[in-house]
């Protein structure tokens, strides 16, 4: 999360925590618990500054009409802002999504639940990139239909929304924490050094446990149309990928150190002798194809360069992952970003933070698979990977082997999307 301009001076956190999921009497999400555990990690570590800054914990609200009250001052703040939901997603007879609200019916859900649309409502006026939403909700039996149909959760565009949503049917936290959450919050205390959001969720997803088919965020399809936001604020050390852009979950490339490669039409466009904002400005302009074999091309100079297996080339094998990821091309992403783990790890050895960064970029595109075959073709090598980082949580490891296991099952549907 990035804090933009000179005059803001305040960040916001709103956590909401909607209707529990109930099942057989048994709770299978709590959303009291989720917010409580979030509260006690300071706001300064859920925003990744030290502004100041104002936190509202809804809890049991019953009036959709309250809610919006809280979004709306939420949304009126200058500064950074978290908006987390947990609970119950649910839809009326008209396919409208909603997220449920203590007491919430499904013979009333117009009146007595908060209309999704309504939170991308107050955001929408909001500058790029100063806001972050972030769910763990699971979607009853009429809301799921309806969440597949679009294939996403939309909120407002220049937001970026993290998260996941369960199926009907499974439990997310068996009325604890749940596993999302609780990953989340250990994420983020693990060292002193905050990781972006986008490794945060990846290494959160990957570690929680998810069921089968559940929904995780952004989709393959958000990602592809998320626009790049503003420069950040000069305050905050830049370690971004993209200059001006967080993107990616890894430090930045030097690309800039590197000469200018002579030659044709292809390597045109660069100004200051940084190729990456031109790069990246093509790929979220949608021109994927070019700005993959732009990076290709200079991967290719760096290669005759400084050699194949320097820190130069394994970074433009980096910017190519992350090209790969913003296209959807998650089979190449997942290659990708193993190979480059692989040579980080032999050159850097296993306590290196770029290291665990190329991992958790491997693990996140590797569970946006949703074919069974490209699944097992990548997991071993990932497994491998994985294995050989005795620091990082074990529970990725046993996680990534058994959904590995899972795939390769011949009794399974072909389509996996955990």
């Amino acid at each position: 999360m990035y804090f933009y301009g000179s005059g803001q001076r305040r960040g916001h956190v709103l956590l909401i925590a909607g209707d529990a999921v109930v099942r057989r009497r048994t709770v299978q999400l709590a959303p009291s618990a989720n917010l409580a555990a979030l509260a006690m990690v300071p706001a300064s570590v859920l925003l990744g500054g030290e502004l100041p800054t104002d936190t509202v914990c809804l809890d049991g609200a019953r009036d959709p009409n309250t809610v919006l009250t809280r979004l709306r001052s939420a949304a009126a703040t200058p500064g950074p802002l978290l908006v987390y939901l947990s609970g119950r997603l649910t839809a009326d007879r008209r396919g409208r999504l909603y997220l449920a609200l203590a007491g919430t019916t499904r013979s009333a859900v117009r009146y007595t639940a908060l209309p999704w649309e309504w939170l991308g409502g107050e955001l929408r006026g909001r500058p790029a990139g100063v806001t972050t939403v972030l769910v763990d909700l699971v979607a009853d039996g009429d809301a799921w239909p309806v969440l597949r149909e679009c294939e996403g959760l939309p909120v407002a565009a220049g937001t970026e929304v993290y998260g996941v949503v369960c199926p009907p049917g499974f439990a997310a936290g068996d009325g604890a924490v749940s596993g999302y959450t609780r990953h989340w919050i250990e994420q983020l205390r693990r060292g002193p050094a905050r990781p972006a959001d986008v490794q945060l969720h990846a290494l959160a997803a990957g570690a929680a446990g998810l069921p089968p088919g559940a929904l995780v965020l952004p989709t393959a399809r958000e990602l592809s149309m998320r626009p790049a936001p503003p420069t950040p604020d000069p305050y905050q050390p830049s370690r971004q990928r993209w200059p001006g852009n967080g993107d990616g979950p890894a430090p930045a490339p030097n690309a800039a150190a590197v000469p200018t490669p002579a030659g044709g039409p292809l390597l045109g466009g660069v100004s200051g002798g940084d190729p990456r904002p031109h790069i990246h400005a093509l790929a979220t302009a949608g021109r994927h194809r070019e700005a993959a074999a732009l990076a290709r091309a200079w991967e290719e100079h760096v290669q005759h360069a400084y050699g194949s297996s320097s820190v130069e080339a394994v970074e433009w094998a980096e910017i190519r992952a992350d090209l790969a990821r913003m296209a959807g091309d998650f089979p190449l992403a997942t290659g990708l970003w193993i190979g480059a783990c692989r040579v980080r790890l032999a050159g850097q050895g296993v306590a290196a933070p770029e290291v665990h960064a190329a991992a958790a970029g491997a693990l996140y595109c590797w569970t946006q698979l949703k074919d069974r075959a490209s699944v097992v073709e990548s997991g071993p090598e990932l497994v491998a990977v994985l294995r050989s980082l005795p620091a990082l949580d074990p529970r990725f490891l046993r996680l990534t082997q058994a959904r590995l296991d899972a795939s390769r099952a011949p009794s399974l549907p072909g389509a996996v999307r955990t």
